[in-house]
């Protein structure tokens, strides 16, 4: 069977736990993060616009930089999420963390057409070992997989591979 892509899938009301390379260059003006290079969030919006456009419920993971499993400020995806809803032209929500009660009930609130990014998958260990469980944590936040990171899509991470 050959890969789908999100043409041929029907989102409508379905959360679609989406796979974004958001690894864009920051540097730190005036005490905060600002993105130097938005093209790679750039390239996701046709893809954002039409699983928004057919009601899915997206919900957006990604990796910025290589902060070995531990949480840094000046690698949060929170940024990144101004950024993209600027972009859009619409909010797009964030959360502070990527699995756990606080993810899964972000992912579980979204409204048809609405956008969640969650935060950065590398302050997990887990991530880069391709952990079952927590990429098992991280399948429960989606109904539909969609993997549009390019950059990283060759990497066997739990959240390009396990999920």
């Amino acid at each position: 069977m050959g890969k789908l892509t999100v043409n041929d899938l029907d989102v409508a009301g379905k959360r679609v736990l989406m796979r974004v390379d958001y690894n864009v260059p920051m540097e730190e003006k005036s005490g905060a993060m600002v993105i130097n290079d938005a093209t790679r969030v750039k390239e996701t919006l046709p893809t954002l616009r039409l699983l928004a456009e057919k009601g899915a419920r997206v919900v957006l993971m990604a990796h910025l930089g290589r902060p070995d499993g531990k949480r840094e400020a000046t690698m949060s995806l929170s940024p990144v999420a101004s950024k993209l809803g600027e972009m859009l032209g619409k909010p797009v929500q964030f959360v502070d963390e990527c699995v756990g009660p606080k993810a899964e009930a972000a992912a579980s609130a979204l409204k048809p057409g609405e956008v969640l990014l969650l935060e950065n998958v590398r302050f997990h260990a887990e991530e880069e070992a391709n952990d079952p469980a927590f990429a098992a944590q991280l399948a429960k936040l989606g109904d539909v997989y969609v993997n549009d990171a390019f950059g990283a899509a060759h990497r066997a991470h739990a959240s390009t591979s396990g999920v």
